[in-house]
């Protein structure tokens, strides 16, 4: 119970050099590949799901949008096997650091409003300025919508961590109850325990629901610039 709260969120080294990186690329890793003709129900059940994920992506943008499904693909599938990989014991989630979550939203979110800017420019600057504004709101809005299109990689970055943040403090809170409680009082211990398994199912589901969340706002700012 003297454990440090926030100790698993602390970023890992070996010999004193950081392990980040060596987490980072191990997800990709376990990605299973198939070097026959005929592949297995893993290797379909995986491809069914990425040509699912890309229909539902990718079925409202544009033939220069569509440029990027494979990014968006690996962005998801990513982040998705990150955010599981770091519900096992004693495991580190990259996805928690605001520091790997702005690496990854800033330059998706800039390459959008780049292109944006570079194909549609009146489009893109027409967002600043909504038609029909009165003219006294104008230096206002303009103000306003600059800070909103600023903050948008922010918003990305702070979402992704907060949730799975939260959701990591909650099991580690729930899980030091359970072991103090097992010397005490059995019956508590058992619903405690329950109450840990249903909140590690929903903590499942905030990992993929949250990877589909991040690439799916991406693929809704790209979009917009497309």
């Amino acid at each position: 119970m003297n454990e440090n709260l926030f100790a698993s969120f602390i970023a890992p080294t070996i010999l004193g050099l950081p392990a980040a990186v060596l987490i980072i690329l191990f997800p990709p890793l376990l990605i299973p590949t198939s070097k026959y003709l005929i592949n297995n129900r893993l290797i379909t059940t995986q491809q069914w799901l990425i040509k699912l994920i890309s229909k539902q992506m990718m079925t409202m943008h544009n033939t220069k949008g569509r440029t990027w499904s494979l990014m968006l693909v690996s962005l998801i599938i990513f982040i998705a096997t990150t955010n599981l990989l770091g519900l096992l014991p004693h495991s580190f989630t990259p996805t928690t650091q605001l520091s790997m979550n702005l690496a990854m939203a800033i330059p998706l979110w800039a390459g959008a409003v780049i292109m944006g800017f570079r194909s549609k420019i009146k489009n893109a600057l027409a967002h600043f300025l909504p038609q029909g504004t009165p003219t006294p709101l104008i230096p206002m809005l303009v103000i306003i919508e600059s800070i909103s299109l600023l903050i948008q990689p922010m918003a990305l970055a702070v979402r992704l961590t907060a949730n799975i943040t939260a959701g990591h403090l909650l099991m580690h809170l729930i899980g030091s109850a359970t072991l103090a409680m097992s010397t005490i009082n059995l019956p508590s211990t058992l619903i405690i325990f329950t109450i840990l398994i249903l909140l590690t199912i929903l903590e499942i589901a905030v990992a993929l629901i949250q990877a589909y969340v991040f690439t799916l706002l991406v693929s809704l700012y790209l979009h917009d610039n497309t």
